[in-house]
């Protein structure tokens, strides 16, 4: 696989992301088939950045490094979602509804994939801004900007049906529990898989820009100010310092 590839998988990428808001605007139009225009335009966006992060590592890893962290992410997520939807542990007591399938187990699949897709972006931060850091500070700061994301995303597949929490929450009716929970298995799978470096592009400008769509989906789309603050401080707090650390 070439880098050839890799651009035309980012320039796939990106209309599929812009176009997230767009689809799911539809659900406004169609109230019988929202579920189906909000499951349409979250698992294309995963599909597409899936393709573009599996992409990415195998040009800029060896395969063997590539091949353990595109099967070690998605099941060690799917192992956390499993254990944590049936016992509330580490991230609190919650379920999945029928709304995005596939499923196995009762876990969307897209939910693992998910996890594929944005903890290898947090990986390729980690390394810009603790370039000299060991194995476990490296993990440290990726569990952090892997869970600065979910401040955007709980609450918006929490609002679009997606899953339910049993017990409310301080944070938009979710238990910040759920955040230590994401943060401390995302620093585990990333201690596992003891990622190797990763360059700017495309990763690391695609946590950058997720953290820009994410803010103008929040704010001027669906109206959740709250979450799109709240998302845009702590995804903010990785994304800025990488970027001038880059540049400068």
């Amino acid at each position: 696989m070439s880098d050839t590839v890799v651009v035309v998988l980012f320039y796939l990428w990106l209309p599929v992301m812009i176009s997230v808001p767009l689809v799911a605007a539809r659900a406004t139009k169609n109230p019988d088939r929202a579920d189906f225009f909000r499951s349409t335009a979250i698992s294309g966006g995963v599909v597409f950045q899936v393709l573009l992060v599996i992409g990415t590592l195998f040009v800029q890893w060896p395969a063997g490094f590539a091949v353990r962290a595109v099967v070690l992410v998605p099941l060690l997520g799917w192992l956390a979602e499993f254990i944590g939807s049936r016992t509330g542990i580490p991230f609190g007591n919650y379920h999945y509804t029928a709304v995005l399938q596939p499923q196995i187990h009762r876990v969307p699949v897209a939910i693992p994939l998910a996890w594929l897709m944005m903890l290898p972006p947090s990986w390729a931060v980690a390394h810009l801004l603790v370039p000299n850091g060991t194995p476990l500070v490296h993990a440290v700061v990726a569990g952090l900007a892997f869970t600065a994301w979910d401040i955007y995303l709980d609450p918006h597949l929490v609002k679009w049906g997606f899953w339910e929490w049993r017990q409310k929450g301080a944070y938009e009716g979710i238990p910040l529990r759920n955040f230590l929970g994401w943060f401390l298995w995302a620093t585990v799978i990333t201690w596992v898989a003891a990622p190797p470096a990763l360059d700017f592009f495309p990763l690391v400008l695609v946590y950058l820009l997720t953290w820009l769509f994410q803010f103008g989906g929040h704010m001027v789309f669906w109206g959740w100010p709250v979450s799109g603050i709240a998302g845009f401080i702590a995804m903010g707090a990785a994304a800025v310092p990488a970027l001038l650390r880059y540049f400068l």
